[in-house]
């Protein structure tokens, strides 16, 4: 359980530090792939074995990293979109609403219990995620002609959460998460690179704000995986690690911005936390 609230911790501190990107007005793009340099370095600094490229290249998850870390820099571009198209109430229910598909992954391939306590509980973790994430009395405002954007964060994260964790249970031996982890980033990082050679092309060149930036969030980013790997390697089931993830990393969230940034909660907001630690209990101690 350790991992996990380690997992729900550090990930509620990315959306912190991205919160005060908007304060100090960093090149959210820029410092992203900074981030990616950091946390790739941090995981091949935490591995504690011996490595080099030829056993990295021969290794059995080698594709999965490859695809995984393309997939963050890709589905991080799809959030930010759907953030500017349609609001960041819809970006942070469609990727924490993605829970549903490791869940049922976990439950179909791998034969994970299904009680109906567990049930409940990720129908609760459902309407707890959108409750909380609703900024604004009227709901969540879609854009017409941008329908897609939701759906692509929805699919793409819950992609993620699936691969990480057929890759994990699979091809990565015990004590080479931090190595699977770095070469994710590693990959991510190869990217981004282009994405700023493409950039400095265009005349906007990396900023030191956006170094500092990207050096702040790379740590924490890093160990978010790393944790939630580390979680997936115990013997709590992914069905019950993925859903505990989201809303618990959606209710901290929510609990920081209103102790850091004084952001005003609506009376859905209260009931979505709420029904969160409902939610969280109720999986907790599910049984078949």
């Amino acid at each position: 359980m350790i991992w996990l609230f380690l997992s729900v911790a550090t990930s509620s501190l990315l959306y912190v530090i991205f919160k005060y990107y908007g304060v100090f007005k960093v090149n959210t793009l820029h410092a992203i792939v900074v981030n990616y340099v950091v946390a790739s370095i941090t995981g091949f600094i935490a591995y504690q074995g011996t490595f080099n490229a030829s056993t990295i290249l021969a290794s059995s998850w080698i594709w999965y990293s490859i695809f995984l870390g393309s997939l963050f820099i890709i589905i991080f571009n799809v959030m930010a979109l759907t953030s500017q198209k349609n609001g960041l109430s819809v970006a942070a229910v469609a990727s924490k609403m993605s829970l549903v598909i490791p869940v049922f992954f976990g439950i179909w391939l791998y034969n994970e219990s299904l009680g109906w306590l567990k049930i409940v509980g990720i129908v609760i973790a459902l309407a707890s995620v959108y409750l909380v994430s609703l900024k604004s009395k009227d709901g969540l405002p879609l854009q017409k002609g941008y329908f897609i954007l939701p759906l692509l964060l929805f699919l793409g994260s819950g992609t993620i959460d699936t691969v990480l964790k057929y890759a994990e249970k699979v091809h990565v031996p015990s004590g080479e998460e931090p190595l699977f982890s770095a070469v994710c980033f590693t990959m991510a990082c190869a990217v981004g690179t282009l994405v700023l050679i493409y950039e400095a092309i265009k005349g906007r060149w990396l900023h030191w704000k956006s170094i500092a930036a990207g050096i702040a969030l790379g740590v924490p980013n890093y160990f978010s995986i790393f944790f939630i790997i580390k979680a997936l390697k115990t013997d709590m089931e992914s069905s019950v690690i993925f859903p505990i993830n989201h809303v618990g990393t959606v209710l901290f969230t929510a609990l920081l911005g209103f102790l850091l940034f004084k952001e005003r909660l609506l009376p859905k907001n209260y009931w979505g936390i709420l029904l969160a630690v409902v939610a969280i209990a109720c999986i907790a101690f599910a049984k078949a």
